[in-house]
């Protein structure tokens, strides 16, 4: 696999987080996350069906999530790494390029925030 996609929902959703967590820990916390998301989508992209990802029939056909506290070890930056991240990747397979649906908390019912159709637009 070599590469992914976001899809405007995913986009939006890492905006989103990275503004919040600027605002309640500051620059150096928005930096440390923006690395694990990045390090989350390198692992994903160059192979999605690593261990650690659940497929997730729930959400649609050939589904898959990804905790990010799985990557935390591959995105230290100099002030450190994120302790206890909180989100999934939601993504799947199409015409060989991994595409990220949504980035969701998960504390979230995942099955509510994923639109079978327009989550992979």
């Amino acid at each position: 696999m070599a590469g992914y996609r976001l899809s405007g929902p995913a986009k939006a959703d890492i905006v989103k987080l990275l503004a919040w967590t600027e605002r309640q820990f500051g620059e150096a916390a928005r930096t440390r996350y923006a690395a694990l998301i990045t390090a989350a989508l390198h692992d994903i992209s160059s192979q999605p069906d690593r261990v650690g990802n659940i497929l997730r029939p729930e959400l649609g056909e050939g589904v898959r999530s990804w905790h990010l506290r799985l990557s935390r070890e591959r995105a230290r930056t100099v002030t450190g790494i994120v302790r206890r991240p909180r989100h999934f990747l939601i993504y799947r397979i199409e015409d060989g390029l991994v595409v990220i649906g949504r980035v969701l908390h998960d504390a979230m019912e995942l099955v509510q925030h994923l639109d079978p159709e327009k989550s992979w637009e």
